[in-house]
This record gives C-alpha cells, sequence and structure tokens, in this order.
C-alpha cells in the first residue's frame, strides 16, 4: 500500500497565498467563514483522505466491483468510507446553507477534493459527479427542482451520476 499524506502546508500557501483567501472571506457570503475554520477543515480532510480513503484504494482495484443478480457490489470498504464521508459533511463543503450546506468558498472544496482524488480516485469519483450535479442544478434548475434534488444531494443521502452514450468514442458506457 501507497501512504498518502496531504502537502497541507503547499495547499494552505496556494489559498492564502495565490487565491487570495483572505480577499475571499472578506466577501459578505463567507462572513461565517474565518481562517482557522479553513485550516481546520484542510487538518481533518487531509486525515480522513490518509486514514479512510487510501487505505482502501489498492485493496478497491483488486477486488473491483460485480453484478450479482442484477446489483452492483462494491468493494469491500467503499460503503463505510462513504457513510464516514456523509457522516463528516464532506459533500456539503460548498453548498449552500439553503440547502444543508457548509457554504464554504469553493477553492476550499477544491482542495479537499485534489485529497480524495489523489488518495483513492475510484472513491473520488462519486463525490465529483455529485458535487457537479449540486453546481448545474443550482444554477440551472427550478426552485421546484432544488427543494427536492438538492437537500438529498448535498447531505450526501443520494448522489449524482454520469449518464452518457457516446458509441463514437468506442466505450462501453
Amino acid at each position: 500500500m501507497t501512504d498518502y499524506n496531504a502537502p497541507i502546508r503547499d495547499m494552505r500557501f496556494v489559498l492564502h497565498e495565490i487565491a487570495g483567501l483572505g480577499r475571499i472571506l472578506k466577501l459578505d457570503t463567507y462572513s461565517d467563514v474565518d481562517v482557522d475554520t479553513v485550516d481546520q477543515v484542510l487538518e481533518e480532510a487531509g486525515n480522513f483522505a490518509r486514514d479512510v480513503l487510501a487505505p482502501l484504494n489498492a485493496p478497491g482495484d483488486r477486488q473491483g466491483c460485480r453484478v450479482n443478480d442484477c446489483s452492483v457490489v462494491i468493494a469491500d470498504g467503499f460503503v463505510d468510507a462513504y457513510r464516514q464521508f456523509v457522516d463528516n459533511g464532506w459533500q456539503t463543503l460548498p453548498a449552500s446553507a439553503d440547502y444543508g450546506g457548509m457554504g464554504l468558498p469553493d477553492a476550499v472544496a477544491v482542495v479537499t477534493a485534489e485529497m480524495w482524488q489523489s488518495s483513492n480516485m475510484a472513491f473520488s469519483l462519486c463525490p465529483m459527479l455529485t458535487s457537479g450535479a449540486v453546481t448545474a442544478i443550482e444554477a440551472h434548475g427550478t426552485d421546484e427542482i432544488r427543494q427536492v434534488y438538492l437537500p438529498k444531494l448535498v447531505s450526501g443521502e443520494w448522489s449524482g451520476t454520469m449518464v452518457l452514450t457516446e458509441p463514437q468514442a468506442g466505450s462501453d458506457l
């Protein structure tokens, strides 16, 4: 197994010195968020990536998923990891408080997503697709659609998906 340790120091540097986190947090939208909170989120996200997601990476690749009686069975440990992900509120980071989110800046969510992807790409695809669905519905959905879908997607009760057909590409999607 390859160990994963998030480069928190480098991520903080990028957020603070390049992305201008201090200026972002001065916006009215983020009046309830401070630098200490963001730094703590990064620390805990790094711990989750290291302690929960990274150890599942190689075993998940070896075991993979399979279809059993018309159901998809995922690799051991992924259900528990997703439950912890949801229980810890990781899916809620950038989402609006109107739908159960923490309302943190997108820049913070991008950094945590980098941790999920670096520690376990297979796991990270579900939260990534869910975040994409939340963004699309928030931007383009009707009020009714937002009220129905966003609380369940933001909470992690439901997840987003990618539904494509691309016969010209030669894939089996």
